[in-house]
């Protein structure tokens, strides 16, 4: 998936003609195509391996509460895409010709990947046990994390702007709320996943 992130953004560069003045117009939507793209192909793997193994029964018979499951799941794959980010970064910064030194943008980012990664945890699990995961993961996970990427895309295009906090703040809550409700949700809904 770094890779893939990584081959995103170059083929991105060399497709547009980037001018100073519409770097800021493109760069957040390539920056986050990337992302989701990436943490797409990150998300069909988080659960495959227990599954082919059989570790999930194994998993399921600990005695533990299922959302432990979910939240391990979760954190690992938050960390694995956030990794994956913080490397595709520094190229995406030479290329575009932007700052990625504002600790408000790294705070999107963490937020945008936190939803994006919470929402396809659970989804993860479950497309998992069918034949056409690969496409099927994609179809339930874009359409819910919509106001997640679009409150993402549109907070990095402000602050890779150099707007004042006052604008993105709006953006920034927004992200917080969805995660949230993304959270609780697979909180909740990640046990019946299971069970099925």
């Amino acid at each position: 998936s770094f890779v893939f992130a990584l081959l995103i953004v170059v083929i991105f560069n060399f497709a547009f003609e980037l001018r100073v003045e519409n770097v800021t117009n493109l760069a957040p939507g390539v920056l986050w195509v990337a992302f989701t793209f990436a943490g797409i192909l990150a998300l069909n793997r988080s659960m495959v391996q227990e599954r082919e193994s059989g570790c999930m029964e194994g998993l399921m018979l600990a005695p533990v509460d299922r959302t432990v499951i979910y939240l391990g799941k979760f954190v690992a794959n938050s960390l694995y895409m956030l990794i994956s980010e913080a490397a595709v970064l520094p190229l995406f910064s030479a290329l575009f010709g932007v700052s990625m030194l504002d600790p408000l943008l790294w705070l999107v980012i963490l937020l945008g990947t936190v939803g994006f990664s919470a929402a396809g945890t659970l989804f993860a699990a479950m497309t998992v046990s069918t034949r056409a995961r690969e496409a099927l993961l994609p179809l339930l996970l874009f359409p819910a994390t919509v106001p997640m990427l679009i409150a993402a895309t549109r907070a990095t295009g402000l602050l890779l702007d150099q707007r004042p906090f006052s604008e993105v703040y709006s953006w920034i809550r927004l992200l917080i709320a969805v995660d949230v409700i993304a959270l609780v949700v697979a909180l909740l809904g990640f046990e019946y996943i299971l069970e099925e």
